[in-house]
């Protein structure tokens, strides 16, 4: 099953922003919103949501200090009880410098494999690039016209100041 798509070509971020929340006005469904940079703002603009990874970051790092922390006094206790300068066993003040390596190690790469699996961005993946230009100096919005009036998209895009407004039939991979 196939559906029509727009894609508007901006060259200022404050086009894009205003597109985004005029077309959110309008009721229109976004596809995707494809920027050479981050643009501040236009997730709001779009009516995201504030996402999860923060939350994940959180979670591993935390995960990485507990696992630090029982390892180091596991093998300083347990395991292989060795007296280093008249220390106790179990010192804490010894095991920081580790704790604080493995948070940042697990929350920094945990993170990222969370949002490589999260997003579908394994090896194989094609890259969807709907203008060549959003790579180099163009911001381009994509939205999914439904049943909306094709005159309307137009009409929000030109309003926008869009340098390009294209509708396409794409094959529907939801």
């Amino acid at each position: 099953m196939s559906r029509r798509i727009f894609v508007g070509v901006f060259e200022h971020e404050a086009d894009v922003i205003e597109a985004a929340g005029a077309s959110r006005e309008h009721g229109f469904e976004f596809v995707d919103a494809y920027t050479p940079y981050a643009v501040h703002g236009l997730d709001r603009a779009m009516g995201l949501e504030r996402s999860w990874l923060p939350w994940a970051c959180l979670g591993l790092g935390a995960a990485g200090l507990g696992f630090a922390t029982w390892l180091q006094f596991w093998t300083m206790t347990v395991a292989w009880p060795i007296n280093v300068g008249g220390r106790p066993w179990n010192s804490l003040p010894a095991f920081v410098p580790v704790m604080f390596e493995l948070t940042v190690l697990c929350a920094g790469v945990g993170v990222v494999i969370t949002f490589v699996i999260a997003r579908r961005l394994g090896p194989g993946r094609t890259p969807e690039i709907p203008n060549i230009r959003v790579t180099d100096d163009r911001f381009v919005l994509v939205l999914d016209a439904g049943a909306s009036d094709p005159r309307v998209v137009r009409r929000v895009f030109e309003h926008c100041h869009a340098v390009t407004i294209e509708e396409r039939d794409v094959e529907d991979r939801r």
